[in-house]
């Protein structure tokens, strides 16, 4: 489990296709706990360490990622199919965060790292020091979006600032905008959308009533 508070952000270093999906090698600095069979949230999506290591050991990437930590995760064909893992490239830049510890600190709300849809950004506008973010409703999505409620977008906890038809906004603060990859995204642009699992745990308990 997780909650939505990226802790570092890692840029793709390999790609490699293969006959049941990909496999992606990710660099990250900070990570010293990495170990094989980790959780860890890609841009919102919960994968698996299976490989890890340094850039400069036996195993690690080139002269370029000296220094840096890396650990690689596969996207199997379901992930590929529902989510835009599968079109990143070397160099592109992906939110992580490593699962939450029982002693932790609860900082953002509930999220699972099971993406439900992907959405698209339609608004990019400075407001202030703070930017709002406008993004379209995946069909079969909007019954789970409310204001004010919780929303999880490549992997952040974010909040629904306003919902209209077919449309919703979150404001994001300067420091979400600077240390995750929302700087980097543009009109047109995917996004991993999570809603709140809370609302899907409801609508399951009132089918029938």
């Amino acid at each position: 489990m997780f909650t939505g508070i990226v802790e570092d952000t890692g840029t793709v270093r390999g790609r490699t296709e293969t006959a049941d999906g990909i496999r992606l090698r990710i660099g990250v600095d900070g990570f010293d706990d990495l170990r094989h069979g980790q959780s860890i949230s890609v841009s919102g999506i919960c994968l698996t360490v299976e490989e890890y290591g340094r850039a400069d050991d036996e195993r690690g990437g080139d002269a370029g990622d000296a220094g840096t930590g890396w650990f690689e995760v596969f996207l199997a064909s379901e992930t590929v199919a529902k989510t835009y893992l599968g079109d990143l490239r070397r160099g592109d830049a992906v939110n992580l965060e490593r699962a939450m510890p029982a002693d932790g600190r609860f900082d953002g709300h509930v999220v699972q790292g099971h993406v439900d849809t992907v959405a698209e950004v339609t608004a990019v506008e400075p407001v202030g020091e703070d930017w709002r973010f406008t993004f379209a409703i995946p069909e079969g999505h909007s019954r789970y979006l409310v204001d004010k409620g919780s929303v999880t977008l490549d992997g952040i906890s974010l909040t629904v600032a306003e919902k209209r038809d077919g449309a919703f906004d979150v404001a994001v603060i300067p420091t979400t905008y600077e240390l995750t990859t929302l700087s980097e995204k543009d009109v047109g642009d995917p996004v991993h959308l999570e809603v709140d699992v809370i609302a899907k745990y409801v609508e399951n308990m009132l089918e029938g009533y």
